[in-house]
């Protein structure tokens, strides 16, 4: 960890500082989105071991299991990213934010993957309940630096933890994975943060290539990584969680279609939306916003149903399958990054304004 440029002063740092307006947060807080949850059961679909373990008929397939656990297969290598299957993205069992729906599919029942990818350490992707489960799995555990501990006091082997600093690479089959850079924190409690390294990841197969953004905000290394290591079949980018108080922290949903931009990505698939309540805006408002700024840009989206699959040549869903709820535009209540916490004007175009 000392020996990465990244880490200085005894913690991780970003390539650009994230801003926050602490008084703004809280009182976004207390005027929180009165459909923050959903009111009414999810529509969601229960995809099988079966359905899963099948080949995909282009060699690329996503299942969507919620927020930002995603069952991948790339060229026949099978990842599973962030898994979450806790009742709460919280340190806490009875206190913290509550998931909106059970797991789509039971822990037992899921085709043990090749490799299990952690984005970084905060509980709404790295769950420890879920990888004590996962211990004795004949799987490899890809981590950004320093996450391998948690993952070694849980009982995971330390032969089976690769822990990667941001544009190092390794293999898992045929499948190229490499950890890229993100605008992110860390930490899972008050006295650790930035103690280890955030990220995400790029997966390159002899014919695909996925994109995964993990948590990050708005910079200019999307455009670094797109001439680097894209261009990409689908980018999974998060688009949820957002806040006008933080906007450095998550992306929101416009940033998210220009990082998909930036990156050279073919269709997205947003994440990071639709399994906990972790800021004030309603909980369809990221997807709503996601389509309009994909229309404006053209761009290729798939917002699929919870359990549902992205494969190349399949249609997306024809129409929405979550209510018509209420949700402000992204004129109403932009999402706009600093550039180390100096405001601009307009959303940061990650290093062409």
């Amino acid at each position: 960890m000392e020996r990465s440029p990244h880490w200085r002063e005894g913690r991780f740092h970003n390539p650009q500082s994230l801003w926050t307006d602490y008084p703004g947060a809280l009182l976004s807080m207390l005027r929180r989105d009165p459909d923050s949850t959903p009111r009414t059961p999810v529509p969601v679909l229960h995809p099988t071991g079966t359905s899963l373990a099948s080949a995909s008929r282009e060699g690329l397939r996503a299942t969507w299991l919620g927020h930002s656990t995603v069952y991948l297969e790339v060229d026949g290598v099978r990842i599973l990213t962030d898994p979450v299957w806790g009742d709460r993205a919280s340190p806490f069992t009875w206190v913290g934010p509550k998931r909106f729906y059970a797991p789509l599919i039971a822990l037992e029942d899921l085709p043990v993957p090749q490799g299990v990818v952690i984005s970084h350490d905060h509980y709404d992707h790295l769950d420890r309940a879920t990888i004590r489960r996962m211990r004795h799995w004949d799987t490899q555990f890809i981590v950004p630096l320093g996450v391998g501990a948690h993952l070694e006091a849980w009982g995971v082997p330390r032969r089976r933890i690769t822990e990667l600093d941001w544009w190092e690479p390794t293999r898992v089959g045929d499948l190229e994975l490499v950890c890229t850079p993100a605008r992110h924190a860390s930490g899972r409690w008050l006295f650790d943060r930035d103690k280890t390294l955030w990220g995400g990841y790029a997966f390159i197969g002899p014919r695909h290539r996925v994109y995964y953004s993990g948590d990050t905000g708005m910079f200019a290394g999307f455009q670094d990584i797109g001439d680097r290591l894209g261009p990409f079949d689908l980018t999974m980018i998060e688009a949820g969680a957002y806040d006008r108080a933080w906007p450095d922290w998550h992306l929101g949903p416009e940033q998210a279609v220009r990082a998909h931009a930036l990156v050279r990505g073919r269709t997205l698939l947003p994440l990071h939306w639709g399994l906990f309540d972790l800021a004030a805006h309603g909980w369809t408002e990221p997807v709503e916003r996601v389509l309009a700024a994909a229309r404006a840009a053209g761009t290729s989206v798939n917002i699929l149903r919870p359990g549902d699959s992205f494969e190349p040549g399949l249609p997306a869903a024809p129409t929405p399958w979550w209510p018509a709820l209420p949700w402000k535009t992204g004129l109403e209540a932009p999402i706009r990054s600093t550039v180390d916490g100096l405001k601009v004007q307009g959303a940061y175009q990650a290093g062409t304004d």
